[in-house]
């Protein structure tokens, strides 16, 4: 088991504005999913992409947009997504503060 708080995993850039904190993974024992806590200041954005996996997103504060194939949509605390294999997307943070989310992905 681990037990941890989130803080204490080294957090990557990925873009400017655009933190990624790889919390629980394959490292960890976890063979199936990796479990990913972004951070998005304000006016950053994720890169609007594809892939063949599906997102399982759960907001924790902050508000924002995702954008997919049926526009963007308001998301803000507490808000799910689910993106669906090969749909093509990004999230913005449309705020004044941090938008922070965690992402659920299979792992490949």
């Amino acid at each position: 088991m681990k037990v941890s708080n989130y803080l204490e995993t080294e957090a990557t850039l990925e873009l400017p504005g655009v933190l990624k904190r790889e919390v629980i993974n394959a490292s960890d024992g976890a063979p199936n999913s990796c479990m990913r806590i972004f951070e998005l200041e304000p006016g950053s954005s994720t890169p609007s992409h594809s892939h063949a996996w599906e997102h399982q997103v759960y907001v924790l504060s902050g508000n924002g947009v995702v954008e997919g194939l049926a526009g963007e949509r308001e998301i803000s605390r507490d808000s799910v997504v689910f993106v669906v294999p090969e749909e093509h997307h990004c999230f913005k943070n449309t705020s004044k503060e941090t938008l922070r989310f965690i992402c659920v992905i299979p792992l490949q």
